[in-house]
């Protein structure tokens, strides 16, 4: 069986930025950014740093932490932008961050930055923007199909949805290994693993990406996608006749961060993507579709979030999720990865 999935050797996306004869640096960048908005940051950084050419390898949190973790004797990535925080401790606790403090990162909010800076040391990761668990309900299928829209985590476990969820595979998802995480926080362990127990019996299938999901409600081949805000509300608003639920019980989520590798022999390239993540300039470009990012006073509402989408967050346990991740990940293939898409 090889390393990687076919999926990450065929289909991960990697973008090569065209700069001016005149750059001097070539940077790997690993990513799990969502490709619609990967081109997008790529362009921006590129208008002001001209200078470094960056190979953005891309594809979903989980396989772009695993093969991180599979290189760590030999590195291939100058640096990690746009992975989730979750995982950069996984690979911090491996030694593989080299600590950086980007110019003005004490203005962030400090949520967003590595707690060793409050010791006195420089951060070995930075938050970008936190990205939400919500559920994607198809309004027109759930009608056709007499599947009402579920208003909490509870609901999904109900008879009239079996075979009408689709859920994202936390082995290779990082919006489902924050479901995973969200529901142990909020009933114990214990408890979540009986919740995923109840919910299993009503998932059609598990997705290779976060994002996957809501795509499927939108188009139908699903009534119920277990996905995250940002993805279900740029559908909506591109006209999928889609709802989307912030469940009562309260959401799960994570953030977008960025590291420099350790040993990497760009070192001064890798510090000029870092110092223009976390600018105001880089932050407004987040908030386009994320409702919560690093830098305070840029966030603006986004269409088809709700206004009090803080207060639903859960209070998260990252170094708890990091932790306990590869025992997690175990146990939940053990039970469940038998509905899984193949990769």
């Amino acid at each position: 069986m090889p390393l990687f999935p076919r999926s990450l050797l065929v289909g991960a996306v990697v973008l090569t930025m065209a700069t001016t004869a005149q750059a001097t640096t070539e940077l790997t960048v690993y990513t799990a950014v969502e490709s619609d908005d990967l081109q997008k940051y790529a362009e921006r950084f590129n208008e002001a740093h001209p200078e470094v050419e960056i190979n953005w390898v891309r594809d979903s949190t989980g396989v772009i932490t695993a093969r991180l973790l599979a290189e760590k004797n030999n590195p291939q990535a100058d640096m990690v932008w746009g992975l989730a925080a979750t995982s950069l401790l996984v690979l911090e606790e491996e030694g593989m961050l080299s600590r950086y403090a980007p110019e003005s990162v004490e203005v962030l909010d400090s949520k967003f930055i590595d707690p060793a800076m409050r010791n006195g040391q420089d951060p070995a990761w930075v938050g970008m923007d936190a990205w939400v668990a919500s559920i994607c309900y198809n309004t027109i299928e759930g009608e056709r199909l007499g599947v009402p829209r579920p208003s909490s985590w509870g609901d999904l476990t109900r008879p009239e949805y079996e075979g009408h969820v689709i859920m994202p595979n936390p082995s290779s998802s990082g919006t489902g290994y924050l479901d995973v995480v969200n529901w142990m926080q909020l009933w114990d362990e214990q408890g979540g693993w009986d919740y995923m127990d109840r919910l299993h019996q009503n998932i059609a299938r598990y997705t290779h990406s976060g994002s996957a999901p809501c795509n499927l409600a939108a188009s139908g081949e699903a009534v119920v996608g277990i996905s995250f805000a940002f993805r279900g509300a740029r559908l909506k608003s591109q006209g999928a006749p889609l709802e989307l639920v912030f469940p009562e019980e309260g959401v799960g989520w994570d953030m977008e961060a960025a590291a420099i590798i350790e040993g990497t022999d760009n070192r001064q390239a890798a510090e000029t993507l870092l110092d223009w993540a976390v600018t105001e300039q880089a932050n407004a470009l987040y908030n386009e579709g994320y409702a919560v990012v690093a830098y305070p006073g840029v966030a603006q509402p986004i269409e088809n979030y709700p206004e009090n989408i803080t207060e639903l967050m859960v209070e998260p346990d990252f170094h708890w999720a990091a932790n306990h991740r590869e025992r997690l990940l175990s146990e939940w293939q053990r039970r469940y990865d038998g509905k899984s898409d193949s990769q």
